[in-house]
């Protein structure tokens, strides 16, 4: 069984600095959007604290791709989002 190592470093609320056996990356966020930036990419995270439920979108860099996708992903980007807003306005009311 491989070895894993992870560690995380609080900078600041809401910043940190990941180090493991692969690289170092920056986290910027908390519960419910974390925005993660390492040598593989940018990821984001946007989940409903407490339920387990999240999605992530990654986004690699250019210069790990030879030829970089070509897609119109912002309005799927913001449909997720409000899709979630909506999601966390509707059960705060139905937990209310």
């Amino acid at each position: 069984m491989p070895f894993k190592f992870r560690k995380r470093i609080w900078l600041l609320p809401g910043l940190w600095l990941n180090v493991s056996k692969t690289g170092v990356s920056t986290s910027i966020g908390g519960k419910g959007a974390t925005v993660n930036f390492g040598k593989r990419g940018t990821r984001t995270t946007l989940g409903i604290p407490g339920t387990g439920l999240s999605y992530t979108q990654t986004s690699t860099s250019e210069r790990d791709s030879i030829e970089p996708e070509r897609s119109n992903g912002a309005f799927s980007r913001f449909l997720v989002v409000v899709l979630w807003i909506f999601l966390i306005g509707y059960l705060a009311w139905v937990m209310h």
